[in-house]
């Protein structure tokens, strides 16, 4: 049960209604973690609108979940796990490449300095050192890319913080933040 009450549709705002509209044409519904968000119409106006920027960036789809699955198995986060798992399988990430991600890797060698990159900058609140930067530019990692990283590693804590904050009921299978 959550601790902070989802929007549902039938109770939404017009405004709200509107956000849930254009994230149900985009995604084909609404997660449950953004009907929480929806508590507060800013708050997904921005969840949403920061979503939409960074899908559109140079990071591929994959390395995107690659990096989510690492940082919701560092962040021991059902919901996310849950929700990039399925993602994950949509964008041709194997189960083997899933179980790497989770582990804090990858089989693609410039993925796994992304992933490593990722969780390097949710560990530190100071940022990473120098050296890491320049492995990441050696492995080919632009510097859109890494700005890129810094933006899904923020937009993923975020998430994983409003999960876990209302306690939000997993939109897919559960039960995997033990396994790899």
């Amino acid at each position: 049960m959550n601790r902070i009450d989802a929007v549902e549709y039938s109770n939404a705002t017009p405004e709200q209604k509107a956000l849930f509209d254009t994230i149900q044409l985009r995604l084909g519904r609404v997660p449950n973690v953004l009907k929480v968000f929806a508590q507060s119409t800013v708050a997904l106006q921005a969840v949403w609108g920061l979503s939409g920027v960074a899908r559109a960036g140079s990071l591929s789809p994959q390395t995107r979940e690659r990096i989510a699955l690492a940082l919701a198995q560092r962040g021991s986060c059902e919901y996310e796990l849950s929700a990039h798992t399925i993602i994950g399988r949509q964008v041709g990430l194997t189960g083997d490449e899933m179980a790497a991600n989770r582990a804090g890797s990858s089989e693609d060698a410039k993925a796994a300095v992304a992933v490593k990159l990722a969780l390097g900058l949710a560990g530190y609140r100071d940022g990473i050192a120098t050296d890491e930067l320049i492995r990441a530019r050696e492995a080919g990692l632009t510097d859109s890319d890494i700005v890129e990283i810094v933006t899904h590693v923020g937009m993923s804590l975020l998430t994983q913080m409003m999960a876990r904050t209302g306690c939000v009921a997993s939109d897919g299978p559960t039960g995997t933040v033990g396994g790899l």
